[in-house]
């Protein structure tokens, strides 16, 4: 039997051994396809290519009895290196008559990767930071572009701060809030203006994939060439106005933020031993401890910021207070029969995304089992 078992281990040994040498092939093709794409200008993301792609494989995969959903997480896991192959391999420069690009704040994370991004597309890119103020009017004096990267509680003073800038000079901000930044811009530079949201955190690999949403400011036929560079990057774009984007955000940042804060500082404050809910948990709890974990391994000035950026996000904060309330009233009262209607009214408010969902889930929840140890 062991000798049986080792001769087709040797064999399994064999096929890895040659499907590491068909990877590095592949990523060598990739590293050509991302010089091409520099040359031209194109996107290092294509959605249809990828949709294309996938559909040939899994058809392929099925014809040879192997799993479809097998090829298409292997190739997925491919193709994100392969963003990042092409990435390395920098981007054209879309604007070249732009002048130098003035990134204030950015030795900080954000502005380190904007920064290193468009270098890599071959722009000139100075750094303002506080310490260099004193000279702020000679850095930014034949500036075409500046970039406000700071934290949000600072945003709108560090605008508001900044000497007079070339006429066509475009004013950018990367804050998570964008109403009060954007109005502090208009009001300061009477040139371009155009508030961004990166939907992700600087630690991303590759833009591919990524949205960031945008706010029209002023003068929008100048800056369309920076918007074309962010997907050159792979970036999706998401146009939004301000007041929408903050509403939306109150939702997906300050709320789920503070909702995270507090079943984690319930946690600690119920002294559980992590170890044993690692051991004890499903995949899906395992997820949801590691994006507890992950929100209290960041800055914690920054989620501050995030969920006390405005009275609104304060407000609506309380309404889920006032719900969780009305939904522990449940509990006192034993009524199952009205836990189960309201299940089911929610439930029939996410319609058909609530499928859709337990369908993108699995794949997820078969990565998170992946990891277990």
């Amino acid at each position: 039997m062991v000798a049986e078992l080792t001769a087709l281990r040797d064999q399994i040994d064999d096929v890895d051994k040659a499907l590491l040498k068909l990877l590095a092939k592949r990523l060598d093709l990739v590293a050509e396809v991302g010089e091409v794409k520099s040359h031209h200008g194109l996107p290092i993301y294509v959605p249809e290519r990828e949709v294309s792609m996938l559909a040939s494989r899994r058809k392929e995969a099925e014809a040879l009895g192997v799993p479809p959903d097998l090829i298409e997480d292997v190739l997925r896991r491919i193709m994100r290196e392969s963003y990042t192959s092409e990435h390395d391999k920098g981007f054209k420069t879309l604007c070249p008559e732009v002048g130098p690009i003035v990134i204030v704040g950015g030795q900080g994370k954000m502005g380190e990767l904007f920064s290193r991004m468009l270098q890599l597309s071959g722009y000139q890119v100075r750094v303002l930071e506080q310490n260099d103020w004193d000279d702020a009017e000679a850095i930014l004096s034949d500036a075409g572009m500046v970039i406000v990267s700071v934290p949000i509680h600072v945003t709108e003073h560090v605008i508001r701060q900044l000497p007079k800038l070339p006429e066509h000079c475009i004013l950018v901000d990367l804050a998570s809030v964008k109403g009060i930044p954007l109005e502090a811009m208009l009001a300061v530079h009477h040139g371009p203006v155009l508030g961004l949201h990166p939907m992700f955190g600087p630690d991303v690999g590759s833009f591919a994939k990524q949205v960031i949403a945008y706010c029209d400011g002023r003068s929008p036929e100048s800056y369309q060439w920076l918007l074309q560079q962010l997907q050159v990057w792979g970036a999706k774009l998401h146009a939004i106005s301000a007041a929408e984007h903050d509403r939306n955000m109150a939702f997906i940042q300050a709320l789920r933020h503070f909702a995270t804060f507090t079943y984690g500082l319930n946690l600690s404050q119920e002294n559980v031993q992590l170890e044993q809910l690692l051991a004890l948990s499903s995949p899906i709890y395992r997820l949801e401890l590691a994006m507890i974990g992950r929100l209290f391994a960041q800055d914690a000035q920054l989620y501050a910021d995030i969920i006390m950026s405005s009275e609104d996000n304060i407000a609506l904060i309380k309404r889920y207070y006032t719900c969780f309330g009305e939904a522990v009233s449940l509990l006192d009262n034993g009524n199952k029969a009205e836990f189960i209607e309201q299940f089911n009214k929610v439930k029939q408010w996410f319609g058909d995304y609530a499928p859709r969902f337990l369908n993108e889930s699995k794949a997820l929840l078969r990565q998170a089992n992946d990891s277990r140890q």
